[in-house]
């Protein structure tokens, strides 16, 4: 499958119903259909040709996201612009990706002026929302196209390039094709609930998770309720006026969610499943969630490389079969997913036994073609045959998979290895303690020290001790933090992820 029959199959089950909404406002099947072909004639009629790559610069848009299908219909491949990123990073990004085509919202335009001089490659600048020097408005590029069906052979089965951060520094681009979102969303439809015709809430970025779950959403005919910018008063509010069934929020926002006034009088009756991802979850919150939110929370684990559902755990799994709590798992990441082979491995290429400790790494049609332009890299992720995640864990013997740390994050104190997340999940059961971070710092006697960096409930204080004796209490001392600092805020992407490089750059400037 391509993109658009994505939508093309939820049009079949009926063109009239509501495809994207936002702010009360809902364009149909047909409308999306009829705009995604004018989309493709315009972009052939640009002389954006099959293969040629097209990035959106954009924050959630059903006009933007709805480009996405027009893109796919010429046959060209979707490049999703994080506008977080500084401008130095997307300049590099669509340069590397030889992008010929940018569509980008107004609100942008700083960023644009920036580093369109040095993107030579560029030959079609359009602005989603106005018309400017720099760039043709939308209303302009696609002024006397027909809204005729329009379908062009493309190159190869490359659907998208999404920009991932190196070891270097510099992006590199993660080829998915049709078939690793076919899969994806195969195990999506396969592995959650769904009844009836879904309804489901975006607030997290569309060019991440958030997006890629709308494919499945839509061979069911689902409604895919866009939230410009995050707002947890609005969330709320949208799950009980749209009858929401599916969403999706990163563990962070989670946490928010729990302390927000709002969420004991909010009608969530309708909800079928609750995804969170995209970092990992206390178990302790997980727990007050399936409470407080209902037993509808579900998680799935992935990267860009293999995106989303390398492994999954659906609401039932979160319950033992006499409906308790399976607190035992809730810090897995659920288990391997039915078109993915998951293993263990050691640094030579051994597969490791249940329980034992080494590099996740996966086999499938999930795992993405490569990184463009860049075959050193590509075989150093598929070593051995198997895709490397670059995460540390373990199966246990009923074949959860269990992550303790990125490899990168993994801290070396006294000659032991302490894995942070094992560490921020001690902490995270703490009260006071709202989010946190663990890395570690150099340090002359243990070559590195575990270093704490906690995010407080308001109102509530903790000293350096006592965070040191609970986590000593549960983990013992070589893992109990030797430094604790508190911030108000920790740094995070637009997905909600920690940035434990700007955490560790922080305190070594301090």
């Amino acid at each position: 499958m391509r993109l658009f029959d994505y939508l093309d199959k939820g049009a079949s089950l009926g063109s009239d119903a509501p495809c994207l909404t936002m702010n009360g406002t809902s364009l149909s099947y047909a409308e999306v259909q009829e705009f995604s072909w004018q989309v493709a004639r315009a972009l052939a009629r640009s002389g954006i040709a099959p293969g040629a790559k097209v990035a959106i610069l954009s924050a959630n848009n059903p006009i933007s996201f709805a480009c996405v299908f027009g893109i796919a219909r010429a046959g060209a491949i979707w490049c999703p612009v994080n506008p977080r990123n500084e401008a130095a990073e997307n300049r590099e990004l669509l340069d590397a990706f030889d992008c010929s085509c940018l569509i980008f919202q107004r609100a942008f335009l700083p960023l644009v002026e920036k580093i369109l001089p040095d993107l030579p490659k560029l030959t079609t600048v359009i602005c989603l929302d106005d018309s400017l020097p720099e760039a043709i408005s939308l209303e302009e590029w696609l002024d006397a196209v027909p809204a005729e069906p329009l379908e062009r052979e493309p190159l190869d089965d490359t659907a998208l390039l999404l920009g991932t951060g190196g070891t270097t520094g510099r992006p590199k681009g993660v080829m998915l094709t049709g078939r690793n979102l076919e899969t994806m969303s195969a195990i999506t439809l396969m592995s959650y609930p769904f009844s009836g015709r879904p309804v489901y809430l975006a607030l997290a970025p569309l060019t991440h998770a958030a997006g890629a779950l709308c494919f499945p959403l839509l061979t069911l005919g689902g409604e895919i309720v866009i939230m410009p910018v995050p707002d947890l008063d609005d969330f709320l509010a949208l799950v009980e006026r749209h009858r929401v069934t599916h969403t999706f929020l990163p563990p962070t926002l989670i946490y928010m969610l729990l302390a927000h006034s709002s969420l004991p009088t909010t009608d969530l009756s309708s909800l079928q499943c609750f995804w969170y991802g995209a970092a990992p979850m206390s178990a302790a919150r997980l727990e007050e969630a399936l409470t407080r939110i209902g037993p509808v929370m579900a998680q799935f684990f992935g990267q860009s490389e293999a995106p989303m559902m390398i492994s999954t755990m659906a609401p039932a799994d979160h319950f033992h079969p006499d409906g308790s709590p399976a607190v035992d798992r809730f810090a897995s990441a659920g288990r391997p997913s039915p078109l993915t082979q998951v293993a263990i491995m050691a640094d030579d290429g051994r597969l490791l036994p249940r329980g034992e400790r080494g590099e996740i790494v996966v086999r499938g049609s999930l795992v993405m073609a490569g990184y463009y332009q860049n075959p050193e890299a590509t075989a150093a992720a598929a070593q051995y045959g198997w895709h490397h995640t670059g995460d540390i864990g373990f199966l246990d013997d009923d074949n959860y998979l269990y992550i303790v740390d990125r490899a990168k994050d993994m801290i070396i104190t006294g000659g032991f290895n302490v894995y942070s997340a094992e560490v921020e999940q001690a902490l995270m059961t703490y009260p006071a303690i709202r989010d946190c971070a663990v890395v570690g710092l150099p340090d002359e006697k243990w070559g590195e020290r575990v270093t704490a960096v906690l995010q407080l409930h308001p109102g509530l204080t903790v000293t350096q001790s006592e965070v040191r004796n609970y986590v000593k209490s549960r983990l013992g001392s070589v893992k109990a933090p030797k430094q604790v600092e508190v911030w108000d805020d920790l740094p995070r992407s637009k997905v909600g992820k920690v940035l434990k490089t700007e955490v560790k750059t922080r305190l070594l400037k301090q």
